[in-house]
């Protein structure tokens, strides 16, 4: 029994896409790692620590990286691929042993499909969870440098809500002319001064025992100002747990489950953030089947050009672009109304469908009535 040569040409066609994707995404995450990772590398270099600190907090973000890039790399892979069939004749040939332009399109929908699956994965699992540990990660590091980032001379912000200030240190720690400006309590900020302290590595995060000081407060009932010595005290360096996930909490490491019932301790902005990006999660992957069939419209749909054109494989690029724009600004505007919610799903579902209806329907009605107009015995 002989094999079909059509799923011989479509393991063809769809040997060069899958592989074209495969170097095409490993690029440009490569690129897009290498940018987002400089700023990690000035605290690994200056502080001391290991690489592999380096490279296991950065490749934490590289699963976002995927997620977000994908159907990009699919819609080019799809044009730069069937162009290149194109420009050498080959699919000239393959419609010339009657495959449709459904068929010539199925390796690219196949991949497409896969594409669609993989998005979701990462979207639904793999990219919640990334970033969750690259936050914990990032807060381990944040207090075991905390002890390193102290340079006399400079106020240095430890945290968010904490400046520490050293007019010299020595090598065992030991520490003078201290000045902390601590903003950790809402409502009770506070200006530490103290003549000379000691710091201190502990597992809890690094403290600083300060000796001969103050504590200057406002009272925020009173608006006066409070002072009061000490021949000893001590200051945690380390930012809380319970702070950071108070105050940072990002919509895009959490669950789909907590995206679509976000706490009651949110804003109304702030939940109605949560609702898009639930929305967002959902939809997004859906955009490589669009783009997909937006690039087949473009390299498939219209008239044989002889010595081939570049006009419409770019008007898709100018299109594609667009609509990533577009999906961006209509994110923004149903994050402000929740009633334009739907538009996320439209913007995305729409382009998709209008490319398929253009490139394969009329063809298929076509291709329906001429055995009928052309019969003869």
């Amino acid at each position: 029994m002989t094999r079909s040569p059509l799923r011989r040409i479509d393991r063809y066609i769809f040997a060069q896409l899958s592989l074209s994707l495969v170097l095409v995404t490993a690029g440009l995450v490569a690129l897009i790692w290498l940018t987002q990772s400089l700023r990690f590398i000035q605290i690994i270099v200056n502080r001391g620590l290991s690489p592999l600190v380096f490279v296991k907090l950065t490749l934490l973000l590289v699963p976002s990286f995927g997620a977000t890039i994908l159907p990009i790399t699919c819609f080019i892979v799809v044009v730069f691929v069937y162009a290149r069939l194109s420009g050498d004749r080959e699919l000239t040939v393959m419609r010339a042993t009657g495959m449709s332009d459904l068929a010539l399109a199925r390796p690219a929908l196949v991949l497409a499909a896969l594409v669609v699956a993989l998005c979701y994965w990462l979207n639904l699992l793999l990219v919640p969870q990334s970033l969750n540990a690259f936050r914990s990660y990032q807060y381990e590091i944040r207090n075991q440098i905390a002890a390193f980032l102290l340079e006399p001379g400079v106020f240095t912000p430890v945290s968010g809500n904490l400046t520490v200030y050293v007019q010299s240190r020595d090598t065992q720690g030991g520490l003078q002319g201290i000045l902390i400006e601590d903003n950790r309590q809402k409502g009770a900020s506070a200006t530490i001064l103290a003549r000379s302290g000691q710091l201190e590595v502990t597992p809890h995060g690094p403290l600083v025992i300060l000796e001969d000081g103050s504590r200057e407060q406002v009272d925020p009932r009173t608006a006066r100002l409070d002072v009061l010595t000490f021949h000893r005290n001590v200051v945690n360096l380390a930012e809380t747990a319970k702070s950071i996930a108070t105050d940072n909490m990002d919509a895009a490491s959490e669950s789909l489950s907590a995206l679509l019932d976000p706490p009651i301790a949110l804003n109304a902005a702030e939940r109605a953030k949560w609702l898009v990006e639930a929305q967002r999660r959902l939809s997004a992957p859906l955009t490589a089947m669009s783009f997909t069939l937006i690039g087949l419209l473009a390299v498939l749909g219209g008239k044989f050009r002889r010595h081939g054109g570049l006009l419409r494989p770019l008007s898709a690029v100018a299109v594609v672009t667009m609509l990533v724009a577009i999906g961006l600004g209509v994110n923004n505007f149903a994050a402000r109304s929740l009633d334009l919610l739907p538009l996320v799903w439209i913007a995305i579902l729409c382009p998709g469908i209008v490319a398929g209806v253009l490139l394969f329907i009329p063809r298929r009605f076509a291709a329906g009535r001429l055995p009928e107009t052309g019969r003869a015995h």
